[in-house]
């Protein structure tokens, strides 16, 4: 699957119809998804209201439910624009090739994405939990169409053990 695949699946349902005419001003800022193999991919694409300074979620696992996001932002989230697309498959292949230079061999289990806007670039900023308690953060410049951060962690990097 890839992303435009859920932005009409979006742009046709009658509850995005609906915010559309009440939010005429809003616009897509951002998106996240989690990638789990046999489980389904759960999809959340995110809208800004400027004139309110509220954000919405849509989440497109179950058909589309709008959500409220319950906070004020200060600064407006830059717009993406419609036509950024990536194909869900081919970024994990991405991963796994980098995985592969990099000589680590432990198995993906879910894949964690947020997609976001910079400076007039989307990007990719994710999460990889890998097997044996790993991590994966990764940042994909989807205009290159490549990884520019790659780091691997461990769960046990992150716990402060604390001694008695």
């Amino acid at each position: 699957m890839n992303l435009q695949f859920y932005l009409e699946k979006l742009l046709i349902s009658k509850e995005f119809e609906e915010f559309k005419k009440e939010m005429p001003n809003s616009y897509f800022c951002s998106g996240f998804f989690i990638i789990e193999e046999g489980k389904g991919n759960k999809i959340h694409i995110d809208y800004f209201e400027p004139e309110n300074k509220k954000m919405f979620s849509f989440q497109l696992e179950s058909g589309c439910e709008k959500i409220p996001i319950d906070q004020v932002y200060e600064e407006n989230p830059a717009k993406i624009l419609d036509n950024v697309d990536f194909n869900f498959e081919e970024i994990g292949k991405m991963i796994e090739e980098k995985m592969q230079k990099e000589s680590i061999k432990n198995k993906i289990q879910k894949i964690l994405l947020s997609l976001q806007s910079k400076d007039e670039k989307n990007f990719l900023i994710g999460t990889i939990f890998i097997s044996s308690l790993g991590l994966l953060k990764i940042k994909i410049d989807l205009e290159k169409n490549e990884i520019v951060e790659f780091e691997k962690k461990s769960f046990f990097d992150m716990m402060k053990i604390v001694k008695k």
